[in-house]
This record gives structure tokens, sequence and C-alpha cells, in this order.
């Protein structure tokens, strides 16, 4: 079996630290993605944008067709300006899905057309000692809770005359924090930390000089957040398409901080039978870690990518997290045990070679998942066509 090349972690760790450190919410990506162009430059793979911005790169290999494809995407949530209040403070309405319970207290920083403008998201009654219990008493929407610009506003005309219109965008900080331990915590892990374990593989491949055995594309995309994600990124004739996301650490849940999930079901359905398991015995075959797991609540850019028409056979890798959405914290654990599949799976050969062309007419060339008089003989429940319709002998 084939050395599979190591990820470089240091580098997967400063990258991400850097992305982090871009604010980046669903339509104010820009900068985001002019920093992983420079990365995939610098790694020497080959890439074009779209109009919006999706970066589709190509990592070449023995062969053009069947190609595959992986995701993951720049986007991360946020907020913008809904309205401006009759106090000199902002309502807001979210970027993403996600509730305000994980919005309150945070800093941020609003962009105006003019500039930058930092200030704290509050619940309306953020007073203790002036509203007492009536605090705990408020409603968690975003309806309850505002802006609170650092800078003079305290009616309207304030802040127009500071430049605040609606429709600005509003990054919150990401407070990241790297720990001996291992963990990494941070708001906006999805998906930079998915990003980061892809920049990782590629730069790994790249390095050591092994050739791919067909055509692989990696996608960054900038409105997973919003649900179009991957939508219009295939030019070319895909036939496996690999998302990389999040996997929440919950109750109820089987991920790990410390291994790499393969998603069986999200809520647009089950991901490919075949290129799942694909991808779990390539982690069985190189001791990497891994766990199987349902995700009722989101949906990623493989799903965008079906639901727009493309022919696709899709899976889903992810990486733990703990708290979602909120302050996030993953380990270097899963990072890294991503990033090894990753690699693993874009130098692994296509799942059905016979991909590259439809299966017209025939059966012969198509996929099985249980034979047929297998699984007829392992059920004795199952009747005969005599018994249904009443036949004797």
């Amino acid at each position: 079996m084939q050395q599979l090349p190591e990820p470089d972690l240091a580098y997967l760790q400063k990258v991400l630290l850097e992305m982090l450190a871009i604010p980046s919410p669903t339509g104010f990506t820009d900068t985001i993605v002019r920093y992983v162009a420079e990365r995939l430059e610098e790694i020497g793979i080959p890439f074009e944008m779209t109009r919006r911005g999706t970066i589709r790169g190509t990592l070449k290999g023995k062969q053009s067709s069947p190609d595959r494809a992986v995701s993951a995407h720049l986007d991360t949530i946020g907020a913008i300006v809904r309205a401006v209040q009759d106090n000199g403070r902002l309502s807001l309405a979210p970027v993403g899905c996600w509730s305000s319970r994980f919005a309150e207290g945070s800093r941020v920083s609003v962009f105006t057309d003019h500039g930058v403008i930092r200030g704290s998201v509050l619940p309306l009654m953020a007073s203790g000692h002036a509203f007492n219990t009536a605090v705990d008493q408020l409603p968690i929407t975003w309806d309850h809770v505002e802006l609170r610009l650092d800078a003079y506003s305290t009616t309207r005309a304030d802040c127009e005359s500071l430049g605040i219109s609606i429709g600005d965008f509003v990054a919150f900080d990401p407070l990241p924090e790297f720990t001996e331990s291992g963990h990494i915590s941070a708001r906006h892990l999805d998906d930079k930390a998915g990003v980061a374990a892809l920049l990782a593989a590629l730069k790994a491949i790249v390095e050591s000089g092994i050739e791919p055995e067909i055509d692989c594309h990696p996608l960054f995309t900038i409105t997973e957040e919003v649900g179009s994600g991957a939508a219009a990124a295939l030019p070319w004739d895909v036939s496996e398409f690999v998302g990389i996301d999040i996997a929440p650490v919950a109750p109820g849940q089987h991920s790990s901080e410390h291994a790499v999930s393969v998603a069986m079901q999200d809520s647009g359905g089950p991901y490919d039978y075949h290129l799942s398991r694909q991808l779990l015995r390539l982690a069985a075959e190189n001791d990497i870690p891994v766990r199987r797991d349902l995700f009722r609540y989101y949906h990623s850019d493989a799903q965008s990518a079906v639901t727009a028409g493309h022919d696709i056979r899709t899976a889903l890798l992810a990486f733990g997290c703990d708290a979602t959405h909120g302050y996030e914290r993953t380990h270097i654990d899963s990072l890294a045990a991503l990033s090894r599949l990753l690699g693993a799976y874009l130098l692994s050969p296509p799942v059905f070679a016979s991909d590259a062309q439809p299966a017209q007419g025939s059966l012969e060339r198509f996929s099985h998942q249980l034979e047929h008089d297998a699984q007829m003989a392992s059920d004795t429940r199952v009747p005969t066509v005599d018994s249904l319709l009443g036949h004797r002998d």
C-alpha cells in the first residue's frame, strides 16, 4: 500500500489562525477568498474563480475522467443591520441560521461603506442593576438583542452621521485560543478549520510528488451558510463529491473531537452508500480514527450540488466540534485525522471507474449494494410472488 503523505500540522494551525482573523460572514467574503487563493498559488495548485468568488482548483491526476471534487466553505455565520433605532442602537438580522443566545455579549465589527466601527451585542435589558431579575425573563430571539456602538450614538441621527446604514455587515470576533492540550477554541471554526485541513492535505500531496489516480478539484465556496454553497461550482464532469464540514459533539451524536466523522445522512437525506463506505475503508486501512454519525439539522455543500441537479455521488467528512455555531471547540487530533483522510481519498482510485459514463441500456456496469438473491435468502419473511397472488401448486 502506498505510503500516505503526512499533513504539516504546524502549517494547518498557522493558516487556521490567519483565516480566523479575517471576517467573512456570508456576503462579505472577498478578503478570505483572496487569502485562500494566495495559499493555493504558494502550494502550486492552479485555480479559477467564479464571478462572486467561489474558488475552483485542479490537482492533476493520471487521468481526467471520472474526476472528483472536495469542498469546504469560506463563509461564516454573522449578522446584518436590520434597523437603526431611535436610541442610537442597531437591530440585527442573522446571516446564516443561528441563535441570538450565542450572539449575546459578543464583541463585533460593523462594516459601513466608509469604515469599521466596533461594538457589542447585548440583550435589550443589559444591566442587572437596573432591571434585576427581569433580565432573566427576556425571550431568546434576534428581536431581543441590539448592537451598542463604541461611538457617540444616542439618536438615529448620530448613527447616520457615523455612516451606519441598513444592510451593513456585522462580523463577530473569533476569540481564538490554541492550548497546549491540543484544543482549539474559537468562533467560526465552521468551516475555517475544514479549509485549513484541506489546504494541509493538498500541500502534503504536492510536496510528496505523488500523482493522484484521477483529477481532483478542491472547491472553496462562499454561500454554504445560506444554503446555496456548491450549487454552481461544478463546470467539470465530476462523478464524486466530498463535502467538508463540522461534526457536532453533543448528547445523541457519535462524533468526537479526536476523530474524523463520516456523515451517513444529514437533513437532505442519506449520502452515497458506496462513496461513504470507501471513506470508511480508507480510514481503516490508514489507521485514521473515524466515527459514523447522522446530522439532523444541517446540510452541506455536497447536498446543495445534488439539489442543483448534478448527477454525482456525494459524501461528507467532518471534524468533531463542541458547541457548533457558538463558541466552538475542536482538537488538533480531529483536524489531523480529517486532513489525513482527505489525503488518502485524493490519492485513491475512483469508487467506480465506470462512473465516467452513465450506464445506458444495461445493468452490467451498475453498482451493487447487496445482491438481490442474497438479500432474499437472508430474510425468510419475504413472501413469494405465488403467495401474494394466492396461487397454489
